[in-house]
């Protein structure tokens, strides 16, 4: 489970969906897992600082970007970890983000809050507002804030799981690039527009859904399109809004659940609540407005909506209710050629885990190439290895 989880990430943009099949997975990560170096999660927290402070963001600024990108390495979400990093460091070099400033709060009620994230770093930005969020829960029984003004902001289920490490149920979105075809449609007019729940239940067990509404990243078609492979009708769309099978051919990702048939308008509508929740709640660029994905013409402006909710102003025992459900679904007989049936947030336990045991955080040996040609191009220390 561990291998085929690991394989999956480092090949991927998003870690979500796996699109190999069995026995191509399993002989890709026994290759691969013989070529993975091990890192201390303090030292990769160190080069993050190091990396960051080295373009001038403050430090406080460095570690809240440090803190999400080991998470989410920690969790398997390695596409939006270290491999993110070097998009944060010239996002501040080319003074697309700002360290200088801090989050200000705009308007506000008892359970609500409209965040100004002033340009800074999204994990900046998202860490300020889930934290306003949980403080008025705590005090209302829900908090409820939107941001405009803030940038990519890494996983959201990082901020979901804060709020629910307090005993809240929390919930992170954010609107993205236009990548998404809507149904019925011919050009990319909405993200990847992310959604993430997390819920506490008895003895450190817990829910955690952390998803996009696109059928997949991006990330995805480019694999195929260099191994000269096609993909699942269902992923990408053709300039007609056609699904197609040819990744070349592809112009734009298809909603979750892809062709209009297999109800991809679910995902399309999932998409377009979360920008309802952002961009457009929060006074953010919103759908095509936003600028296209890596690109550094202008500011990106992204908006995002962070929610906390107390359990406890609602029936007693929450916790025990999501751990008998959790152990409902477990314990189902799982289907042919299937080990277990797991619940959101498994997935990460499991990678969470190998870590433990291993020390540190698995990396395939390319990603240390890549973290230290980074640090040779800024002048820093270069990351150490455990292996």
């Amino acid at each position: 489970m561990y291998l085929k989880h690991f394989c999956s990430v480092l090949f991927s943009q998003n870690v979500r969906q796996h699109c190999y099949r069995k026995d191509t997975l399993r002989l890709l990560c026994t290759t691969m897992a013989s070529e993975s170096s091990v890192v201390n999660r303090d030292e990769m927290h160190d080069f993050i600082i190091r990396c960051m402070e080295k373009v001038g963001t403050k430090r406080e600024h460095a570690q809240a970007l440090a803190n999400l990108l080991v998470a989410a390495d920690y969790r398997g979400h390695y596409s939006h970890g270290l491999n993110r990093l070097d998009m944060y460091v010239k996002d501040i070099k080319a003074k697309m983000c700002v360290s200088d400033k801090e989050p200000e709060i705009v308007k506000e009620t008892a359970a609500t809050a409209l965040i100004n994230g002033n340009n800074l770093l999204g994990p900046v930005v998202g860490k300020f507002c889930i934290d306003v969020a949980i403080k008025k829960a705590k005090e209302a029984g829900i908090g409820w804030v939107s941001a405009y003004g803030s940038n990519h902001f890494g996983i959201a289920g990082w901020y979901a799981i804060r709020a629910m490490e307090q005993g809240l149920i929390g919930m992170a979105f954010t609107n993205t690039s236009p990548l998404m075809v809507p149904t019925r449609a011919r050009k990319p007019i909405l993200g990847t527009n992310p959604i993430s729940c997390a819920a506490p239940a008895n003895n450190g067990d817990s829910f955690v859904l952390d998803m996009a509404t696109t059928a997949v990243a991006l990330g995805k078609l480019e694999i195929n399109e260099r191994k000269g492979l096609e993909i699942p009708l269902g992923w990408g769309c053709d300039v007609n809004g056609k699904a197609t099978k040819n990744p070349s051919e592809a112009t734009g990702l298809m909603p979750l659940g892809g062709t209009e048939e297999c109800s991809g308008y679910k995902g399309y509508g999932l998409s377009m609540m979360v920008e309802v929740f952002c961009g457009i709640l929060a006074g953010a660029q919103f759908g095509s407005n936003i600028r296209k994905w890596k690109t550094t013409d202008r500011i990106a402006d992204l908006g995002q909506c962070f929610v906390a909710i107390d359990p406890n102003a609602f029936a007693p025992g929450f916790t025990d209710r999501i751990s008998e459900l959790n152990a409902t679904l477990r314990n189902q007989e799982p289907a042919a050629g299937e080990e277990e049936v797991l619940v959101p947030g498994d997935p990460e336990r499991k990678h969470m885990d190998k870590c433990n045991a291993l020390g540190g955080i698995p990396y395939h040996t390319n990603q240390i190439t890549y973290a230290n040609n980074l640090a040779s191009e800024l002048g820093i220390q270069p990351l150490k290895t455990l292996n």
